[in-house]
């Protein structure tokens, strides 16, 4: 008895427990209760006519990153059409207003068979673009089994998921055949997908170097800008929990030398700011919410920004960066740094970035960012950077230096994409801007 005929079955006749749970996500906030037909394989659009091309994201970060990809495809191919899927409504949040015309959202369907079959059925792809590492293993079955040429970008494996595989290895193999191309980050992700099965294993980087510079609305900046004015401001940037509480501690020993000082505070799950007002308000600290929409006030100490996709205004406005995850309660991983750089924040970041690590080891490596060992060490750093403007300008170039120079791993992974392309019967992919 296999572990894919296994898995199968339990998906198949697991449906209580299945729905039980997609239920709980719903009361917690984590599934949209409107589109949830969809996490049932029953997609809520039409299928448009033409070519489609499918592309599948693990978060706002890969999200933000496979634009570019999207916004050539649909460019280069006239009649075509893009689904981008996601499963988290963070992605889906961002995504709702950055997509061009002819491309769509919708929600990836359980791995559950006939759910599974149900959403291929329906869409039918010409072609997959699979930018993340969670292999559902019947989808990706099952897009095999039907010869849709599919690639699997920005691919990476930790130690511990390697070894878990190894133990299920016909498992792996069964499902990383229904790859043509595996694009990974690193050379140690492309040796654990050769070690597995994978075929035409390559290493093309990480392809959020490949993001635009995050957007904002010109007016908004001006805007806030003005309200800022002289005073010296940071920003925390996707903070999740025990980060918030790192944020108050900072500000506070602060405060003293920099009285006007305006700490911005960007949770990752902006739900969970309300909350954190009280919080900050308890401790004796003037907080802001974004979402009351009024003007930021001058004697505002920390502004809470608790809507999505706006850490491109913020960005633009603070000159000062510390990238969230990356000193938090839950073991951390790193958001992306390159959001920061790209937009000339000079980055700060604390010890736990594993889930970026060659990207944040890459800057640190040329001072591209600075690293901080401890939670106290921000403030300190914070401070030499308010006080030493020429160094605080020479560690922005640094980090917008790096992310620009990283902008030619497009044209890599758009190189190695090209027989995935021709397999379905599509142009190949140029980048005219490259």
């Amino acid at each position: 008895m296999s572990l894919f005929w296994l898995y199968k079955k339990t998906m198949t006749y697991g449906t209580p427990v299945i729905r039980g749970v997609i239920h709980r996500r719903i009361k917690s906030g984590k599934e949209d209760p409107d589109r949830i037909g969809e996490r049932y394989g029953r997609p809520s659009l039409d299928r448009p006519a033409g070519s489609l091309m499918w592309v599948h994201v693990a978060s706002v970060g890969e999200a933000q990153s496979m634009l570019q990809m999207v916004e050539l495809f649909l460019t280069q191919t006239p009649h075509a059409h893009v689904l981008v899927t996601t499963i988290t409504r963070t992605a889906a949040s961002l995504l709702q207003g950055r997509l061009p015309h002819r491309a769509f959202h919708q929600y990836l369907p359980v791995d559950r068979p006939p759910w599974v079959r149900s959403f291929l059925d329906h869409w039918q792809p010409d072609i997959v673009l699979w930018a993340e590492s969670e292999l559902w293993p019947f989808m990706v079955s099952e897009l095999g089994k039907r010869r849709i040429p599919t690639a699997l970008l920005n691919a990476r494996m930790s130690p511990k998921s390697f070894a878990n595989w190894t133990r299920a290895k016909s498992m792996a193999g069964k499902i990383l055949s229904a790859f043509t191309v595996i694009l990974t980050q690193t050379e140690q992700d492309k040796d654990y997908y050769s070690a597995l099965g994978g075929r035409s294993v390559v290493v093309t980087d990480n392809i959020k170097y490949c993001a635009h510079p995050l957007p904002c609305d010109q007016q908004e900046l001006e805007t806030l800008l003005h309200a800022i004015g002289s005073r010296p401001v940071w920003v925390y940037a996707s903070t999740h929990k025990g980060e918030e509480e790192l944020a108050l501690e900072t500000h506070l020993a602060l405060s003293a030398d920099f009285p006007d000082l305006l700490t911005i505070v960007a949770p990752r799950h902006p739900e969970r700011s309300p909350a954190i007002e009280s919080f900050y308000e308890e401790n004796g600290v003037t907080a802001q919410l974004r979402s009351k929409n009024q003007p930021l006030q001058s004697n505002t100490q920390i502004y809470l920004v608790d809507r999505l996709g706006e850490l491109g205004l913020f960005y633009r406005a603070a000159s000062i960066a510390c990238i969230g995850r990356s000193f938090s309660d839950d073991g951390g991983g790193g958001h992306n740094p390159l959001e920061a750089a790209l937009l000339s924040a000079a980055v700060l970041h604390g010890p736990n970035v594993q889930n970026l690590q060659e990207i944040f080891d890459q800057m640190d490596q040329v001072s591209a960012a600075v690293p901080l060992s401890h939670k106290s060490d921000l403030a300190t750093r914070l401070q030499d950077l308010f006080r030493n403007p020429s160094g605080l300008a020479d560690l922005q170039h640094r980090g917008y230096g790096f992310a620009v120079g990283k902008s030619h791993i497009l044209d890599r992974v758009i190189e190695e994409l090209e027989p995935v392309f021709m397999l379905a019967h599509l142009p190949v992919l140029t980048n005219n801007k490259g």
